[in-house]
């Protein structure tokens, strides 16, 4: 398989600017995900990894050699595309066995590696249909199979699970992972879905006009995202925003603001100034006391939770409580913050200061 860096990729289409300065770097054997909404520059990025688009400036290395400028054809890569790309008057057995008979591999070989493939796809029995009356899930196991029978140095997937149904495409994810997982195989894979990123991913890319937000595994982005985009764009639903002017002092655990106070993670440096202040859904208590307080304007049950919609003086609020907890819409509560999980946002930036604050290199006044 194959370690992959991307450093200082840039894209440009005339004036536009596909890809900004993207660097990151894709382990061997990581399912590696590219992450955003459409048109921020996650399918240009994959395109330059594969060779099917050049950049403008910056480099991909695949296995620790700059293939830049080189073609696809001399990355030793398989991309799996959404809409699958088969080959309509080929059966299931000559569409997986194409790209070894190209090589002009001898019959037998194609043989043995195409009933191994089907094997482990679980598509022997479908290897002599033709692949234009198989079920959306069938033609993308026949797309996989392709790709997979080249035995390549890494797998690129653009929304392959794209065109198919909320219900099998979870399905298929399930399938994906584990087959990843059994192969061992360098993966990386476009999608808009963050939950989808989040099931199957080791590590992500948070993309957003052209520019990683963020890069990590996905606990460290759910739980600590770098920007506002990222904290509203990962989790259903997205993290509050609680605007306001505040203060936080040095090795203080909450901040000041219109005469109340709001727990926040230690700080080591003072902070003062216009602030959003983050917090998920599932970290938002309900109380009967508290001096910060809110209005219930909705509520969605959802089984085992409910999300309860607060109106309060700095903004909307969404919590996520059991769904036994009485929650009538006009009645007012208190509301409480598990502040260590609190993320502190600069208004003007967009960009979180809590690291800032615990690493004690910000200081506002």
């Amino acid at each position: 398989m194959a370690e992959i860096e991307v450093r200082q990729l840039c894209k440009e289409f005339g004036d536009f600017t596909a890809v900004q300065s993207s660097t990151f770097k894709i382990e061997d054997g990581e399912f590696f995900m590219l992450l955003g909404p459409s048109g921020c520059g996650k399918t240009t990025t994959l395109r330059m990894i594969a060779g099917l688009e050049l950049p403008t400036s910056g480099e991909v290395l695949i296995d620790g050699e700059e293939v830049s400028q080189k073609p696809a054809s001399q990355r030793d890569i398989a991309f799996v595309f959404q809409m699958f790309a088969l080959y309509p008057h080929m059966n299931v057995r000559r569409n997986i066995s194409y790209p070894l008979v190209s090589q002009g591999m001898p019959s037998h070989q194609v043989r043995e590696k195409v009933a191994e493939v089907a094997r482990i796809l679980g598509i022997s029995d479908i290897l002599d249909r033709p692949v234009s009356g198989l079920s959306g899930g069938d033609r993308q196991r026949v797309a996989l199979g392709r790709a997979i029978v080249r035995d390549p140095k890494c797998f690129l997937m653009d929304e392959p699970l794209g065109a198919l149904d909320a219900e099998f495409r979870e399905h298929m994810a399930e399938e994906l992972r584990s087959l990843h997982d059994r192969m061992g195989a360098t993966t990386v894979y476009v999608t808009h879905d963050q939950l989808e990123a989040m099931q199957m991913g080791d590590k992500i890319v948070v993309m957003n006009h052209g520019v990683v937000e963020q890069f990590g595994a996905p606990q460290d982005i759910y739980d600590k995202p770098a920007t506002l985009f990222v904290a509203s764009f990962i989790g259903s639903p997205s993290m509050n925003f609680l605007k306001f002017h505040g203060r936080v002092a040095a090795g203080s655990t909450s901040v000041e603001m219109h005469y109340q106070s709001l727990e926040v993670p230690e700080a080591r440096a003072p902070f003062e100034g216009d602030m959003i202040y983050g917090v998920r859904p599932e970290h938002v208590q309900l109380n009967d006391a508290g001096g910060y307080r809110g209005e219930i304007i909705a509520t969605e049950y959802l089984g085992t939770t409910q999300i309860v919609t607060l109106r309060t003086h700095n903004g909307e609020v969404k919590a996520r409580v059991p769904s036994d907890r009485r929650a009538s819409v006009g009645e007012t509560v208190g509301l409480s913050f598990n502040g260590a999980t609190v993320t502190l946002f600069d208004t003007q930036s967009g960009k979180a200061i809590r690291s800032a604050l615990n690493e004690g290199v910000l200081s506002h006044g």
